[in-house]
């Protein structure tokens, strides 16, 4: 669990370009931002894997810009890649909802009517070759000799 999953919660409830001040993300983190992060812009650098404040909001899909230390307040934009290829976050999925829609509608298999017909157990008499050719005429066709 890291300080900064509360940040992560929060932008990936939100839906769109998020301004937001220093002082609003002490609280939603229910702590105070390093020193650094009020003085150097490059604390807000989206360099995920070695800061763990930037791992936190590109986890989310965004990406920090414009930051103002002078002003305290920073903004995110969904990160969608390449520009042109991004897309924005779907709206909160209820699966419980989906589940229960989709067993609704969930329809059997269609089954031909003769399925299950030859259910059971086949005995085959003594003295039938599975293996035999069905038509007399087989060896005459392919010139097989016995």
């Amino acid at each position: 669990m890291s300080k900064y999953d509360g940040l992560f919660r929060h932008l990936s409830q939100a839906a769109g370009t998020v301004e937001i001040s220093f002082d609003s993300i002490e609280e939603i983190l229910g702590v105070s931002l390093p020193a650094s992060a009020r003085r150097y812009p490059a604390w807000w650098s989206n360099s995920g894997g070695t800061h763990v404040q930037a791992t936190a909001w590109m986890a989310a899909g965004y990406r920090t810009e414009d930051v103002d230390v002078a002003g305290g307040r920073v903004r995110f934009v969904p990160d969608g890649g390449a520009e042109g290829l991004g897309e924005m976050k779907q709206a909160k999925f209820n699966a419980k909802q989906a589940i229960k829609s989709e067993a609704a509608t969930v329809k059997k298999p269609f089954r031909h009517p003769a399925w299950g017909a030859l259910k059971g157990m086949i005995t085959i008499l003594p003295g039938v070759d599975l293996a035999a050719p069905a038509f007399a005429e087989w060896k005459e066709l392919y010139g097989e000799d016995e």
